[in-house]
């Protein structure tokens, strides 16, 4: 294997990380906010300060600190991939007539290594949830200024399926296999706009809320689970028709999450897409529409992009009648 020089990495510095990854990896990224997370790694935040990896606690600025940390390039073809050149043979003087030979860049890491010192390219984390804090005042608190109802949020935490993180005190929505085991894990800030799965979360398992009748045939598929939540408050509130089905979050746009729960309850008959109320919810109720032997509907939130929009709304308008009615009264 070859060297570069330090005039080498000094240009590769200069390429910025969202560059290139938008570049070479758009069909790896996926918007959040005023950034953008990694598909396949996704407790990695990228904006156009550099990256970050949450679960890690480490982060980088250029695309050199990308491909090193992140996708497991050694230093020598990490530069040669961002400049598109050969590095230079042993005993090879480099000087300002020397000919590269053009490289085609690549955006992922080579499939061998070249030298001994070089790092294979990264599996898949094992999935690691975050701990637990010692109570959920924090998560409750969160949930609460969002409308949701405090009983059903302290039966979820009951059941196992949301606690409150102990170092960064987010939520934690957890999915369990069919032995009660957790495999999936969402985090959500409670002080921030801060979202990310935990690493090696299986998108198979999202967050269910059970029927109360648990041989119900219906189902009603969220996108987030404070969307399942917020749709379950409607219905306790009075602001939509009860629902007494199951109530599955994909953990995103994924249908991993609803394909797999009907292979382990093939009496669902009945599906309900309540899926955001944007491009990206009426994609996902496409593919749901096509499912096999499966009668389903399309019910957005009205009025509203998502089912936690809609509740805080219409609860700020009851809340606003109910002060009209008051004042009117106090005239009286």
């Amino acid at each position: 294997m070859g060297y570069v020089t330090k005039d080498q990495i000094e240009r590769a510095r200069q390429i910025k990380v969202l560059d290139y990854i938008l570049k070479y990896e758009s069909n790896n990224v996926k918007r959040v906010g005023n950034g953008y997370r990694l598909k396949d790694y996704e407790s990695v935040a990228v904006s156009e300060k550099g990256f970050y990896w949450h679960s890690h606690g480490k982060g980088g600025k250029t695309a050199l600190d990308y491909l090193t940390d992140i996708r497991g390039y050694g230093l020598v073809d990490a530069v040669c991939t961002l400049l598109g050149e050969r590095p230079y043979e042993r005993g090879e003087i480099p000087d300002d007539n020397t000919q590269t030979k053009p490289v085609t860049p690549k955006a992922r890491p080579p499939t061998q290594s070249t030298t001994a010192k070089e790092k294979p390219p990264p599996e898949k984390s094992p999935f690691a949830p975050p701990l637990r804090n010692k109570d959920n005042k924090r998560v409750i608190a969160y949930l609460q200024s969002r409308g949701i109802d405090r009983d059903l949020i302290i039966n979820c935490i009951e059941r196992g399926c949301l606690y409150e993180s102990v170092n960064f005190h987010n939520a934690v929505f957890t999915g369990k296999d069919e032995n009660g085991k957790t495999r999936f894990a969402a985090l959500r800030g409670t002080t921030s706009s801060f979202k990310c799965d935990a690493d090696g979360s299986d998108k198979r398992y999202g967050f269910i809320l059970p029927p109360e009748n648990p041989s119900s045939r219906e189902i009603a598929i969220f996108e987030a689970p404070i969307d399942c939540l917020s749709h379950h408050t409607l219905c306790k509130q009075g602001f939509i028709p009860p629902f007494d089905g199951w109530r599955l979050s994909l953990g995103g746009t994924s249908i991993l999450a609803l394909e797999h729960f009907i292979k382990l309850h093939p009496e669902i008959t009945h599906l309900i897409v309540c899926t955001d109320n944007d491009e990206a919810g009426e994609t996902v109720a496409a593919k749901i529409s096509e499912f096999k032997g499966k009668s389903s509907e399309r019910s957005p939130p009205v009025n509203a992009n998502d089912w936690n929009d809609m509740l805080q709304a219409l609860q700020k308008a009851e809340r606003t009648q109910n002060r009209a009615r008051s004042g009117n009264g106090l005239n009286l």
